[in-house]
């Protein structure tokens, strides 16, 4: 069974559809370990009489 012109571009579009949808999810992650590291470090960091209540 030959793989026809079309067959071969769904099944690329499928294999790039589901790598770029856990890339997603690995930007995402990163993005968000990110974000909880930088806000421990200002704490860490933070001289408590300099803060203010908002």
């Amino acid at each position: 069974m030959d793989a026809t012109p079309l067959s071969a571009l769904i099944l690329t579009v499928t294999f790039s559809a589901i790598a770029l949808y856990v890339l997603y999810f690995v930007i995402r992650a990163g993005v968000r370990d990110g974000i909880l590291q930088a806000d421990k470090k200002r704490s860490e960091q933070a001289d408590p009489s300099r803060q203010a209540d908002f």
